[in-house]
């Protein structure tokens, strides 16, 4: 203030000087104090309320106190003077500042009453402004009821919509359709101008929106149908009436994200997603409620019914395809995110939805090449990680990490993804190192009980080798299990069902000793011997590569005494060997040398397309084993478990048949004579299908055995009692009659038999 006075004075002219007084430097000095006792009091004073504005108040003050000072000076100064004024004017002396805070605090008061700062905090707030008009609205409307919709107020705004709509009309339905979904989530607390009290007047409100909504905002914002061959979507942001339906528009789809997150029967979710996908165009001009739209997308794609899933992954691609450079990043990590969550247990129930998510995901992945390799490169380098540590590491925690479902379905998807968006030259340098982390995990604990897992592996494996046209040795990891199993030895235990190895990854120690084991381990190796040289059979050096799996075939096939299990690996060998004169015989007409690699390839191609014996072979079992598959996935029994009762029967029959054929050229009195015969009649079957028939009736077969012989005894009595020429029948009765006397009871039953 001191330096505001001075350069003041500086401007003043002479006559303006000696106008204004002569106590500039009285003032600047008590300028000087009051700025001091400002800074002083400001900052005691900075949280009182009794004082807002304490610039003023502390301005007075200071003068007040300073008149105080002066007097008392005085006193020293003058004291004749001072002397006087006691005598003369006692009230300037005794001068009080509280008579001069009155008024300052009256005027603080109004100060206070007048600025109101809640009320002007609310005012000043820009995103009430944006409101106010609804805020003040809503108190309204709470002091009165909500509108009660009826079925009769349903009709009339379905004749209004078809007839003409309106923004107006639009907007009480949006309303009404949000009251329905407040009810689904239990927000009774919210206010909306309607209330929904009847489930049938909801049923048919979510009915009346699903469909005619969609056609009704598209006549309303005057959008131009698209053409059949166009692709492209108009957006009804192009629209000129968008901005004035934008907020009505926008209510409307967040409650539809919002009605799908809660409902829970499939059939009503799949209507609600039909419509959703209609208004994809809708959510792409609004990315917030899209962002909403796609999380739930995600989630009934991954863990829905089977229609839920393919209505879901039809907006998310239908969504992904226009707007790639925003959705499509986020959209992919949360898809994997959900794949890897949904896939830790695999049943025959869940292993369909699995199947789908990896088709599905992986045509995803093919929208943009470049972002897949992204999403590639790092779930792949984490899969190989987790190897390395259980590699290094060599605990059973570490294991666990490599040998779960999880582990094995993300190398499945990998390969898949692969092979759908081969051929890429992007996507292509993944394949050596997916590979070499497959391998790793085959070779990480090479026993018996995780053949199931190898299996997998290698079926992997032979994914990615023939859709990529990729020599990946897997064909060893067969061979091996040939080699290791003893095929001849006799299982300890007997089951009836089948082991399903395609929703396992480990055995048991029992599962190791039933019969089952070594039936499913035959099946799955003819399976995917047979696969792989499918995925080579039209290759140029099939008979080099074939050579070592005919060798090991043959050797299997001299050790193995086994009939059931020689068959299969007999036919297969047989199919190998002709598939490969095949070959040869073809490739000694061919006139180009090894070295011209186009000539090859064209080559292979004829060969393709006229076809190979192992081909043809392979697309008449395919379809016979689709229909096996099937059938295990639904749960069903299969062919040989529903005969099982039959075979038996028959087998006691045919024991019946030859006991009546040869009793009387070998007749015994004992029981262990039978039973050598029946033994020696199981040791030379050929199958052991029919052995653990037998061990399985066991008891029966004892009783079938008791009843043959009655039945021979009565049979023997009969011409005996007829014709009276039975000479080694009489020696046992001889012997009887010795035993129990004079009496013959025997004569006795037959005559109550022929009565």
């Amino acid at each position: 203030m001191a330096g505001k006075n001075k350069r003041k004075l500086e401007d003043l002219s002479v006559d303006e000087f000696m106008l204004s007084g002569f106590n500039s430097d009285a003032e600047d000095d008590c300028e000087d104090e009051e700025d001091d006792c400002e800074d002083e009091e400001s900052t005691q004073q900075k949280g009182e309320k009794k004082k807002p504005t304490p610039q003023t108040s502390i301005n007075k003050q200071g003068k007040a106190s300073e008149h105080k000072d002066q007097l008392s000076a005085l006193k020293s100064k003058d004291p004749e003077f001072y002397k006087y004024l006691e005598q003369n004017d006692q009230e300037l002396l005794n001068f009080d500042d509280s008579d001069s805070l009155e008024d300052e605090e009256e005027d603080e008061e109004e100060r206070m009453y007048h600025k109101l700062p809640s009320q002007l905090e609310e005012a000043d707030d820009s995103e009430v402004e944006e409101e106010s008009g609804k805020k003040v609205a809503k108190p309204l409307k709470s002091s009165k009821e909500s509108t009660k919709v009826t079925e009769a107020m349903i009709e009339k705004w379905r004749t209004g919509l078809r007839k003409e709509p309106t923004p107006n009309l639009i907007r009480d339905i949006t309303q009404a359709f949000k009251a329905a979904v407040a009810t689904t989530k239990g927000d009774s607390e919210e206010l909306c101008r309607y209330t929904i009290s009847d489930s049938a007047v909801f049923n048919s409100l979510v009915l009346f929106c699903i469909k005619d909504m969609y056609a009704a905002l598209h006549k309303m914002l005057k959008l131009k149908a698209p053409e059949k061959e166009q692709k492209k979507i108009i957006l009804p942001s192009s629209s000129p009436r968008w901005q004035k339906n934008q907020t009505d528009i926008k209510m409307y789809v967040a409650g539809v994200v919002q009605l799908l997150s809660s409902l829970t029967q499939a059939t009503v979710i799949a209507a609600v997603l039909r419509h959703a996908n209609q208004m994809v165009p809708y959510y792409l001009s609004l990315p917030k409620q899209c962002r909403l739209f796609l999380k739930s997308l995600i989630k009934h794609w991954s863990t829905g019914e089977e229609t839920v899933r393919v209505l879901a992954f039809l907006a998310l691609n239908k969504i992904c395809r226009h707007k790639q450079e925003i959705f499509l990043d986020s959209v992919l990590k949360q898809m994997y995110i959900a794949y890897v969550k949904n896939c830790k247990f695999t049943s025959p129930n869940t292993l369909p939805m699995i199947s789908f998510m990896q088709r599905t995901l992986s045509e995803m992945y093919s929208l943009d090449t470049q972002v897949s390799y992204q999403h590639a490169f790092i779930y792949i380098r984490q899969l190989a990680i987790h190897l390395r540590n259980a590699m290094n590491l060599k605990k059973k925690e570490t294991f666990q990490s490599v040998y779960n479902w999880q582990y094995v379905h993300c190398l499945y998807l990998w390969c898949r993804v692969l092979s759908t968006i081969y051929p890429s030259e992007v996507l292509e340098p993944l394949i050596y190192p997916l590979c070499q982390v497959i391998i790793g995990c085959i070779k990480l604990v090479p026993i018996s009980r995780y053949y199931p897992l190898r299996l997998h592996c290698v079926r992997a494996i032979i994914l990615l080798s023939g859709n990529t046209k990729t020599f990946v040795p897997a064909l060893p990891f067969l061979l091996e299990i040939l080699q290791q199993e003893d095929f001849n030895k006799k299982p300890g235990r007997m089951s009836v069902k089948p082991i399903n190895f395609a929703v396992i990854l480990k055995l048991s120690k029992t599962n190791l000793q039933e019969k089952a084991y070594k039936d499913g381990l035959v099946d799955q190796m003819y399976d995917l011997i047979l696969e792989y040289f499918h995925t080579q059979a039209c290759a140029i050096g099939f008979p080099e590569l074939a050579l070592p799996a005919i060798v090991q075939l043959k050797a299997f096939l001299k050790e193995c005494k086994v009939a059931n299990y020689c068959k299969p690996m007999r036919q297969l060998l047989e199919k190998i060997q002709e598939n490969c004169s095949h070959i040869t015989g073809r490739r000694q007409k061919a006139a180009f040398g090894v070295s011209d690699v186009t000539a090859v390839a064209a080559w292979e191609k004829q060969v393709a397309e006229e076809g190979t014996p192992i081909t043809k072979y392979y697309s008449q079992w395919k379809k016979l084993r689709e229909k096996e598959i099937q059938l295990e996935i639904s749960g069903k029994k299969r062919m040989e478990d529903l005969n099982l009762p039959e075979i038996k029967r028959k087998k006691a029959d045919e024991k019946k048949a030859d006991k009546k054929e040869f009793n009387g050229l070998f007749d015994s009195d004992s029981d262990h004579d039978d039973d050598d015969l029946l033994k020696s009649r199981d040791e030379q079957g050929d199958s052991e299908v029919d052995e653990g028939l037998e061990d399985l009736s066991d008891p029966s077969d004892e009783e079938d055995v008791d009843d043959l012989e009655d039945d021979s005894d009565g049979d023997q009595k009969k011409p005996s009692s007829s014709k009276g020429k039975a000479p080694k029948k009489m020696l046992s009765t001889e012997l009887k009659e010795v035993a129990e006397g004079e009496e013959d009871q025997v004569e006795d039953l037959e005559l109550s038999d022929q009565d």
